[in-house]
């Protein structure tokens, strides 16, 4: 990665004070320097603006004032940024280690989307999730790629748009989705853990409205393409189906049913 290329970190945050310090600790301490710091808090009342006042000196911008949810909020950081690539590493959550940033700049090339992978962290245990090497539509029509875990070039906002703020918990993956499905971003899946995500927020504690979003975002813009991947998943069915009475009648598949 060239020494010109500016990375912008975006912090959010609602009255989650315990939370919000554990994020900026994370990326504060980085021993990598080479990004700006935006913190985005929506007018907390619970001693969130203390934690970011603790912290200002090592913050390159801080506001604090009443928002109309975490998109809107999330479209400031993004109006706010100067880097080249966003990050979004929202209240609560963290950057992998101290090192992580110092570790991985390198893998910021030119790539629309740069993903790593994720470390969950539930009450009692944690999960390393994995995500695909290669992706295609079916990644985010049944899937997403994590934002706690993707450098996002700007000129990508630029060319899709901001955050759709009329949802409540999928704009991110409704983005994702439409800077891969309909406007053929590049992307690239780098095999290393970036950050920590809890598995205690909206997006994963509300999973009905999750999927009534998902589902009108999907008629909305994708229907075209829900249709198309039922037709292919038919053609491979049936293919399927025809390969096996190929097989069954040259009498191979009575060896394969015995495994």
């Amino acid at each position: 990665m060239s020494n010109s290329i500016l990375i912008s970190i975006i912090t959010i945050n609602y009255n989650d004070k315990v939370g919000l310090e554990r994020t900026i600790k994370s990326i504060v301490n980085q021993t990598n320097k080479n990004f700006e710091y935006i913190v985005i808090d929506g007018n907390s009342s619970d001693g969130s603006k203390e934690v970011i006042e603790d912290y200002k000196d090592r913050i390159d911008l801080c506001v604090s004032e009443p928002d109309k949810g975490i998109y809107n909020a999330m479209n400031k950081g993004i109006n706010n940024a100067n880097g080249d690539y966003l990050l979004f590493i929202n209240s609560g959550d963290e950057l992998y280690n101290t090192n992580v940033l110092e570790e991985n700049i390198a893998e910021l090339h030119s790539e629309d989307l740069i993903y790593f992978d994720l470390l969950q962290v539930f009450k009692d245990k944690t999960n390393l999730h994995r995500f695909p090497d290669e992706i295609n539509n079916n990644t985010f029509l049944k899937g997403t790629i994590g934002h706690p875990t993707t450098f996002i070039k700007k000129d990508l906002f630029h060319k899709i748009g901001l955050y759709d703020e009329t949802l409540n918990i999928v704009a991110d993956w409704k983005f994702f989705s439409l800077a891969f499905i309909k406007h053929n971003c590049s992307t690239r899946h780098v095999n290393k853990v970036l950050s920590k995500f809890y598995m205690d927020g909206v997006s994963t504690i509300n999973n009905e409205k999750t999927k009534q979003e998902r589902q009108k975002v999907i008629e909305e813009n994708f229907s075209d393409y829900v249709r198309l991947n039922e037709l292919e998943n038919f053609a491979i069915t049936v293919k399927n189906a025809k390969s096996i009475r190929f097989l069954r009648n040259l009498g191979i598949l009575k060896f394969i049913d015995k495994i």
